[in-house]
Formats: C-alpha cells, sequence, structure tokens
C-alpha cells in the first residue's frame, strides 16, 4: 500500500489545501494529512483546532486520516511507513523553498519521495496568511474556506479582540 504524507501547519486550512488533499487521495492509496504543530510561524490556532478544522474539510475522502505531529516529517513518514511527502505548489516563488526541503528531506530519508502537485488555477492565490488577512479585516471569504472554517475564524478572531 503506497501511503503518502501532506504536512502543512494548516492555519487555517483553506480550499487550496482541500484540492490538493481530494487530487493526492485520488493518486495514493493512504493519504494521511498531518498537521505541523510547532510550525516556524506564529499561528492563529492550536494544533488540536488546525487538526479538527482539517478532519471536518476532508469526512468526504474515506482514505484520508488527518493526525498532528511534532518531529521531523521525514521522521513522521517512518512512524507512518509513507514512502511519499506531497506537497502543494501554488507559483514559481515555491519552487525554491520546495526544491530545498525535498534535498533536505532525501538527504535524512533516501527511502521517501517528495512530490508535487500543482495547485489547481483557480486556488493559486490562497495562502493561509491571505485567508487570515481578509478575515482580521473583515472581509468575504466566500470560495477561499470551508464555512466550518469561516465560522471558527469569526470566533477565534472575536476572542482576539
Amino acid at each position: 500500500m503506497t501511503i503518502a504524507i501532506y504536512p502543512g501547519s494548516f492555519d487555517p486550512v483553506h480550499n487550496g489545501h482541500i484540492d490538493i488533499a481530494e487530487r493526492a487521495a485520488l493518486v495514493f492509496e493512504k493519504l494521511v494529512i498531518s498537521v505541523y504543530a510547532r510550525p516556524f510561524k506564529n499561528v492563529l490556532f492550536t494544533p488540536e483546532e488546525r487538526t479538527q478544522l482539517v478532519r471536518e474539510s476532508v469526512t468526504h475522502l474515506p482514505n484520508v486520516q488527518v493526525l498532528s505531529y511534532d518531529c521531523l516529517t521525514v521522521d513522521f513518514c517512518r512512524e507512518q511507513h509513507a514512502q511519499v511527502i506531497v506537497r502543494g505548489m501554488r507559483m514559481s516563488s515555491d519552487f525554491d523553498l520546495e526544491y530545498q526541503m525535498a534535498l533536505t528531506n532525501k538527504a535524512l530519508a533516501p527511502d521517501v519521495e517528495t512530490v508535487c502537485l500543482f495547485t489547481n488555477l483557480t486556488r493559486a492565490y490562497l495562502s493561509s496568511s491571505t485567508v487570515k488577512q481578509i478575515a482580521i479585516a473583515g472581509g468575504d471569504l466566500t470560495g477561499m474556506v470551508p464555512e466550518h472554517v469561516r465560522r471558527a475564524l469569526d470566533v477565534k478572531l472575536s476572542e482576539e479582540s
């Protein structure tokens, strides 16, 4: 069975992430969406909240599991018996970072491959940072995030004020 890991901070999960997950779920027998608990950036949601938001977003995908992790991604791959890391590419500026990460992961775990899926053109503008900025400014997130994520953003931002 080919198992793939789709790692990220998912703060918050948006429709671009879901697009990559749906497409990866068609390619691999099992997909583990891996919510990184300790990203090197400021996060709005806790690891538990992010994991739950992702879970609710992919209930329609029977071969997808959502787990939180706090170790190296390649170590998490080993724990999950995964052979592949899935990464989403939105634009050419993503290439340098993704290439560096893929080479680093290959050095750490030669048996794990990285596969990049290009984001659907209609979702290429989406990023979690953009979603948060729009939410903070009170903008319309229609088509950018699932409804439960929009509600969670509303609640979280009202708590922060």
